[in-house]
């Protein structure tokens, strides 16, 4: 146990559950809290999840145990949901009173006031807390006491943001599990192309997917598995961070049995070698693709991706062989009754998962019997992703028998309704501005926006055109960009520039104050509802740009209900994802091509890569019908196009005419 200034202090272990057999894992393997989500508003939706009376029951059993539960709540909510929100929050507070809720939108701020509970609030990774200032303005919001920091982080990043963690706020960092490629909360691949929202927890995982370049057809974007394994135990010299994170909601429970085990004895016992050994197999059992410590430590980053190496989750352990009539598979590993295979990739459509019926030993063969419709192809790669071994299927029978005993709450219906605030939107004259990356001879006359970037000089403007422009700040900021950006904009500000568009409501902390300034929410805040709007209105926004993958009937609700000004993004090259790294072997600036033949790019801006779609969102033609609705400030994003990049005409409405899952 490691002693830090003169005290003993241990971050928690923290197990991800995604049906009863993986949460009570959590509980044999010791975990000192489990996270989970429900059925409505997890942004793992494709999990089992819970219903109340199941988590109920569950968090009792957790409690004799000494093991906290959070509950996820980390989806973007429409404007339609609130009521339904509240109602949820209300049952789940009475009934399970978790420990905390992690939340992405702000609105769970305003319904935890309203519904009364009285429970702590995480920030989801989702929510983008990625610069020290962030985490400052973190910890002005009402009973928000945690921050889940990003994934791409190095250990001097999280230092510097533990550094000035106020009082009553701490850290919460993934030490093991899957890498999205795109940045949490940036990335819309998924919504874009199919209307299943990332955000929403319904992504399909289209970065996943085999993609083609230059007649190379690899998996371009799909991560390993983030595993600090050995590394962890330098979190423990940094006080403010309170929690290890498991990622895997989607996980079985001998995977949450072994990780939670490997990493609690990285804790409490990582100077003893015989320890750290075991730790190791254990992870190398866990049956989770192959790890990589990703940018954790600075001067020895690992590419996450690698287009040589299977990606697929699970443990690869063979591939089908022998005729269609009879095909079988030599594992690589001892194969036991119970045990889960996969046959095939994840995302693809055909896949099939097999329960293995008897012992198979290493180098052994087990014969498939599938219908012949369903059997795989000669080559198919076979996954291992979940086992039941004897230990842990005995610690699962007696905790069951405990969770027998306990009674479940009875269901009482919630007549909770939300309370709005009382301000309306505050509409101000239509504004139409197109936004560039540098400025241009084209935007002479009226009002225009330039892009800010922490990588590079500060564009120059002169008298009318200073107050014309409308300054926009990147959607993700590290830690070593703050500085720069702040040096920036206070610079604008004495030259006498006054509208700013913040791409994260934490960039709020680069101002000091609002008063004389234009300070708009942008779209990558990612506003989707009123009172989430009316947490930014009590941080000082004038308005807000809303979320650009929302669909036409919560558009058209939004503004007659929203305390700020509001605006939206017609048309103009939006990104499908903004990521901090890319392949090696993928070239920017030149067209990849997906499974269903569409055409994406990618650029490097700042530290960071853009994913864009060869065809533009264009809303253009439901202008007079939103500013109807009381939007009055409307943009265009233009950005430069490479040479060998050509735009194709489509429709672009993205999900205006479908319902956002």
């Amino acid at each position: 146990m490691p002693i830090i200034e003169n005290k003993t202090f241990l971050p928690e272990i923290l197990a991800p559950a995604g049906d009863t057999s993986s949460f009570l894992a959590a509980l044999s393997a010791g975990a000192d809290a489990v996270y989970c989500g429900l059925k409505d508003f997890s942004a793992r939706a494709q999990s089992t999840n819970f219903t109340i009376k199941e988590l109920a029951s569950l968090t009792e059993l957790a409690r004799d145990k000494g093991t906290k539960v959070y509950v996820a709540v980390n989806t973007l909510i429409k404007p339609n949901e609130l009521d339904k929100a509240g109602r949820f929050l209300d049952q789940l507070k009475r009934s399970v009173k978790p420990d905390a809720l992690i939340i992405q939108d702000l609105s769970f701020i305003k319904l935890a006031e309203q519904t009364g509970y009285d429970g702590k609030l995480h920030l989801s990774t989702l929510a983008n807390v990625s610069f020290p200032e962030a985490v400052k303005m973190a910890g002005t919001l009402s009973r928000v006491n945690r921050v889940v920091v990003p994934r791409e982080l190095s250990i001097d990043e999280i230092k510097a943001m533990a550094e000035v963690c106020p009082d009553g706020i701490n850290l919460e960092v993934f030490v093991h599990g899957a890498l999205c490629y795109g940045v949490s909360g940036r990335c819309y691949w998924s919504s874009y192309l199919g209307g299943k929202s990332g955000l929403r927890g319904r992504c399909v995982q289209p970065c996943r997917r085999f993609y083609i370049q230059k007649e190379q057809k690899k998996r371009f974007f799909s991560c390993q598995d983030l595993s600090l394994d050995v590394l962890a135990k330098v979190l423990l010299s940094v006080p403010e961070i309170h929690a290890w994170k498991i990622e895997g909601r989607r996980k079985g429970p001998h995977y949450v049995f072994n990780t939670v085990s490997a990493y609690r004895m990285f804790r409490d016992h990582g100077g003893d070698p015989d320890k750290k050994k075991m730790a190791i197999q254990l992870l190398e059992d866990a049956l989770g693709r192959r790890g990589t410590h990703y940018n954790f430590l600075s001067q020895r980053q690992q590419h996450p991706v690698k287009i040589d190496i299977q990606t697929g989750s699970g443990f690869l352990t063979g591939k089908i062989q022998g005729s269609k009539q009879k095909p079988y598979l030599i594992p690589r590993v001892k194969l036991m009754a119970g045990d889960l295979l996969r046959l095939g990739y994840e995302d693809e459509p055909n896949h099939e998962i097999i329960k293995v019926t008897k012992y198979v030993p290493k180098k052994g063969r087990l014969y498939v019997s599938l219908p012949p419709k369903k059997c795989p192809a000669n080559g198919t790669p076979v996954f291992h992703i979940d086992r039941r071994s004897k230990i842990l299927e005995e610690c699962l029978a007696v905790l069951k028998k405990e969770l027998f005993k306990k009674t479940a709450p009875k269901d009482i219906p919630s007549n909770f309704r939300a309370r709005l605030s009382g301000k309306t939107n505050r509409k101000i004259k239509p504004v139409e501005i197109t936004v560039y990356r540098k400025p241009s001879r084209g935007h002479q006359y009226g009002d225009f926006g330039i892009w800010l970037a922490s990588q590079s000089s500060t564009p120059l403007l002169h008298g009318n055109k200073l107050k014309q422009c409308w300054w926009w700040l990147p959607p993700v900021i590290w830690p070593d960009d703050e500085k720069k950006l702040k040096q920036q904009i206070v610079h604008l500000i004495k030259l006498g520039s006054r509208k700013f568009v913040l791409n994260a409501p934490w960039q709020m902390s680069f101002f000091k104050t609002g008063k004389g300034l234009n300070l708009w929410a942008g779209p990558f805040c990612n506003q989707a509802n009123p009172l989430s709007l009316s947490v930014l209105a009590e941080c000082g926004f004038s308005g807000a740009i809303v979320s650009p993958e929302l669909g036409s009937e919560d558009y058209l609700m939004l503004p007659g209900k929203s305390p700020l000004s509001l605006g939206i993004v017609l048309s103009g090259n939006w990104p499908v994802c903004i990521s901090r790294t890319i392949s090696e072997n993928l070239k920017t600036d030149s067209f990849f091509t997906s499974p269903r033949g569409e055409k994406t790019w990618s650029r490097k801006y700042g530290p960071d890569f853009w994913i864009y779609p060869n065809w533009l969102l264009n809303i253009e033609n439901k202008k007079k019908e939103l500013q109807r609705a009381g939007y009055c400030l409307f943009v265009h994003i233009s950005e430069p196009m490479p040479k060998k990049v050509k735009l194709k005409k489509r429709p672009g409405e993205w999900n205006w005419n479908v319902k956002l899952l």
